[in-house]
C-alpha cells in the first residue's frame, strides 16, 4: 500500500475513533484521489455513510470495496450491518456468515449476527450466536448487552441485567449499555434504578434515540417533575426538529399538541418501522362471500384490551365475515383467554414468528382487512403491518392517536374524538361510528362483595374523590387542581391508583407543597377486576387525568355506577372520556376548560342532591344508551368494515367514511 495513503487510513481511523465523521471524511477523499478502488477507503467511507444514516451510499462503497478485495470479513460484517440498519434482516444474515466463514473467530461478525436473528425473533440462536462472541472475547462489552437485550425480550430480566451490568464493568462509558438496563429496570418497575441508569446514559450520550423521552417517562412514572415544563419544552423542540427524541405513546401523555403526535409518529414510524416491500404487493382478490377480518394483538388475555374487545368477537357476525386471530403475547390459560379463543373462526400464535413472516402468513389466509389493537403500545409489532398484511390496514382501540405510518389506511374513531377540523392530525382515514368508539363488554362482573371504607383505608365521612388512571398520567398541573378541589371541599380525600411507592412518596409531598395534609391522599393497591369495579361504590367522583384521560378506566367506573368528570382536549387521547361520556348521555360532565373543570368538582361535592341525581342518571343510562350497547356498536363497526371493503373493491383509495 502506498505509505500516504496508509499515513491517511490511519488518520481518518483516529478521527472515527472520536467520532469526527467530517474529518476521517475528509482524509479519506484524500486517500480516495490517490487510488480510487482502494477496498480499505471504500469501507471506511462506506462505515460513515452508514452512520450518517446514508444507506445507500453505504451500500454502494461497502460492495465496491468488497469487488476489489471479496475475502474482507470486516467489510462483510459492516455490509451485514448496513442490511441490518435497514431491516434487510435476510441479506444481513448472508453478509455476517459470509465474513464468519471467512474468519470463524471474528467476534464482532458473530455478535451481529445475533442482532439480526434478535430482530427475526429467533432468540435462542440469536443468545448462541451472543455467546460464541462472548467466548472468542470475554471483554467484548457490545457483546455482553446485545445478549441482554434478546434476554430482556424473553423476560428474563434478572439475566438480561446481569448481561448489562457485565457491559458496564467492562466500559464504565458504554452509554448504551446504561440505557438497556435502564429500560429492563424500567419493566421491574424499579424505577429509581432505572432513572439512574438513563440518567446516567445520557450524561455520557445525549443523542441517544429516545432516551430523553425515556427518561422522562420514568420521571413521570414516579411522579417526580422537576422543571417539567422545560422538559417539555426541550422535547417539543426536538420533535419539530425532526429528532429522535420521544417514543410517541409517553409524548400522548405531555400535551393535547395533536399536531406534535402526528411529527412524532412519522418521526419514529420512519426510524423504526418504515414501509417493506420485500413481499411485493397484494394482487387483488375478487370479492369473496364472507369478508377476512384478522385482528392482532398481544393482549389476548387477562388485559385491559381484553376486558373491553371480548364480547364483540362474540358477537360479530359469522354469516357476513370470517374473523381470525393473531396472538403474540403471552401464552396463559386464564378465563378472557380461554373466551376470546372460542369466539374466533381460527386463533393462531404467532408469537414465535418474525414480523415478515406472520404478514407473510395473513396474505396467504386471504385477510381482507387487519386490525392492529396494539399501535405503540407495549409489546406491539408494528413491522407486521409495514409488510403489509392485508391490503386493508386498521388501527383501532389500543393506542389513542395516529400512528403516522402510510401503510395504516383508517383509525376507528368518532366524531367528539376527532372532529372534521382535526383530520390533518391524523395520518390515517377516519372511520367515524356513529356513537363512541370505545367496545365495551357488559359481561364484566361487579363482585357482590360489599367493602367497607375503613377496609378501604377510606375515612367514614366526608366526600371520596378518585382517580385510578396510571401515575404516569398525573400532570403537575392537573394536581394543583386536584388541591384546589381539595381545599375547596372540607373533609374530603382524594383515592388514587398505587402504583409505586416513589409515586406515593412524591404525591404526598407535593400535597404538602401545596398546603394539603398528605392524609388527605388514599393510595389503592391493585386487585382483581371484579373486586375493583365493586370497590368505585364507595367513591362520590372521578376526577380525570389531562391530557391523557382515563379510557378503560372510565368505561369502568362508569359501568360501576360512579359519575366522571373529565376535562377534554384537543388530542384523541384527551377526549376519549368525553367521547364515552357523551355516549352514556353524561355530556354536563365535560369540561372545557380548567376553571370549569374545578368548578364542576367543588359544586357536585357541595351539592348532594345535584350528585345524586346525576348517578341515578347514569344508573337509568347504563343499559339504555349506546355506551354499553355492545350489539349495536358490533352493527356499526362491521358496517365501517364493509364500506372499507366496497372501496377497495371497488378500486377506491380509503377515504373518510361514515357507519351510520
Amino acid at each position: 500500500m502506498n505509505p500516504q495513503i496508509g499515513f491517511l487510513l490511519n488518520k481518518s481511523l483516529e478521527a472515527l475513533r472520536v467520532s469526527n465523521l467530517e474529518l476521517a471524511e475528509l482524509y479519506l477523499k484524500q486517500a480516495k484521489s490517490m487510488q480510487a478502488s482502494n477496498p480499505h477507503v471504500l469501507r471506511l467511507l462506506g462505515v460513515i455513510c452508514a452512520q450518517r444514516k446514508q444507506y445507500a451510499e453505504a451500500l454502494k462503497h461497502l460492495n465496491d470495496s468488497l469487488k476489489a478485495l471479496p475475502k474482507n470479513s470486516v467489510a462483510l460484517s459492516n455490509l451485514g450491518n448496513v442490511y441490518l440498519q435497514i431491516k434487510e434482516y435476510g441479506n444481513a444474515l448472508e453478509a455476517y456468515d459470509k465474513s464468519i466463514r471467512l474468519d470463524a473467530k471474528y467476534e464482532e461478525a458473530w455478535s451481529n449476527k445475533g442482532n439480526a436473528l434478535h430482530e427475526l425473533k429467533r432468540y435462542e440462536e440469536a443468545i448462541a450466536c451472543h455467546d460464541k462472541a462472548i467466548s472468542l472475547n470475554p471483554h467484548y462489552a457490545e457483546a455482553w448487552s446485545n445478549k441482554g437485550n434478546v434476554l430482556a425480550e424473553l423476560k428474563r430480566y434478572e439475566e438480561a441485567i446481569a448481561c448489562h451490568d457485565k457491559a458496564i464493568n467492562l466500559n464504565p462509558n458504554y452509554a448504551e449499555a446504561w440505557s438497556n438496563k435502564g429500560n429492563v429496570l424500567n419493566e421491574l418497575k424499579r424505577y429509581d434504578e432505572a432513572f439512574a441508569s438513563h440518567d446516567r446514559a445520557l450524561s455520557l450520550k445525549s443523542d441517544i434515540p429516545w432516551i430523553y423521552g425515556d427518561l422522562l417517562h420514568t420521571k413521570m412514572r414516579v411522579c417526580s417533575w422537576p422543571d417539567f415544563e422545560g422538559h417539555l419544552e426541550a422535547i417539543t423542540h426536538q420533535v419539530l426538529a425532526n429528532g429522535e427524541v420521544i417514543t410517541p405513546l409517553p409524548l400522548l401523555s405531555l400535551t393535547d399538541n395533536a399536531l406534535l403526535h402526528r411529527k412524532s409518529s412519522e418521526i419514529y414510524v420512519q426510524s423504526k418501522y418504515p414501509a417493506k416491500s420485500v413481499l411485493g404487493p397484494i394482487q387483488k382478490r375478487p370479492g369473496s362471500q364472507k369478508i377476512r377480518v384478522a385482528y392482532f394483538s398481544a393482549d389476548f388475555h387477562n388485559h385491559a384490551t381484553g376486558h373491553l374487545i371480548a364480547e364483540l368477537f362474540e358477537l360479530h357476525d359469522k354469516s357476513q365475515f370470517e374473523f381470525i386471530g393473531f396472538s403474540f403475547g403471552p401464552i396463559t390459560n386464564d378465563e378472557m383467554r380461554q373466551r376470546l379463543e372460542k369466539s374466533f373462526d381460527q386463533f393462531i400464535e404467532v408469537g414465535h414468528q418474525s414480523d415478515m413472516e406472520i404478514a407473510q402468513l395473513s396474505r396467504e389466509l386471504g385477510i381482507d382487512i387487519a386490525v392492529d389493537l396494539k399501535g405503540f403500545t407495549q409489546d406491539s409489532r408494528t413491522s407486521i403491518f409495514a409488510h403489509r398484511a392485508a391490503p386493508i390496514q386498521v388501527s383501532y382501540l389500543g393506542y389513542p392517536g395516529t400512528m403516522g405510518a402510510e401503510y395504516m389506511d383508517y383509525i376507528v374513531a368518532d366524531k367528539i374524538l376527532i372532529p372534521q377540523e382535526a383530520q390533518q392530525a391524523y395520518s390515517e382515514k377516519i372511520a367515524y361510528l356513529p356513537n363512541s368508539y370505545q367496545v365495551n363488554d357488559r359481561k364484566r362482573i361487579i363482585s357482590d362483595k360489599q367493602c367497607t371504607r375503613q377496609e378501604l383505608g377510606l375515612p367514614e365521612n366526608g366526600f371520596v374523590f378518585c382517580c385510578f388512571n396510571n401515575n404516569f398520567k398525573i400532570l403537575p398541573a392537573t394536581f394543583a387542581g386536584w388541591m384546589r378541589i381539595l381545599k375547596s371541599v372540607e373533609g374530603s380525600v382524594l383515592w388514587l391508583f398505587q402504583d409505586n411507592a416513589w409515586a406515593v412518596e412524591s404525591l404526598k409531598q407535593e400535597a404538602a407543597n401545596h398546603g394539603v395534609d398528605p392524609s388527605r391522599l388514599v393510595f389503592a393497591e391493585r386487585m382483581p377486576l371484579p373486586e375493583h369495579l365493586a370497590r368505585h361504590r364507595q367513591a362520590d367522583l372521578f376526577l380525570d387525568t389531562f391530557p391523557y384521560n382515563a379510557h378503560t378506566t372510565t368505561s369502568d367506573a362508569l359501568w360501576a355506577g360512579l359519575p366522571v368528570l373529565t376535562l377534554m382536549g384537543n388530542s384523541f387521547a384527551s377526549r376519549v372520556a368525553a367521547s364515552l361520556l357523551n355516549a352514556i348521555g353524561l355530556p354536563e360532565l365535560i369540561a372545557n376548560s380548567q376553571e370549569e373543570y374545578e368548578s364542576l368538582a367543588i359544586a357536585l361535592a357541595s351539592n348532594p342532591e345535584k350528585l345524586a341525581a346525576l348517578k341515578q342518571k347514569l344508573a337509568n343510562n347504563r343499559l339504555t344508551t349506546p355506551l354499553f350497547d355492545t350489539p349495536q356498536f358490533t352493527k356499526d363497526l362491521e358496517r365501517a368494515y364493509v364500506q372499507m371493503y366496497e372501496r377497495y373493491q371497488a378500486d377506491q383509495l380509503p377515504e373518510h367514511l361514515f357507519a351510520e
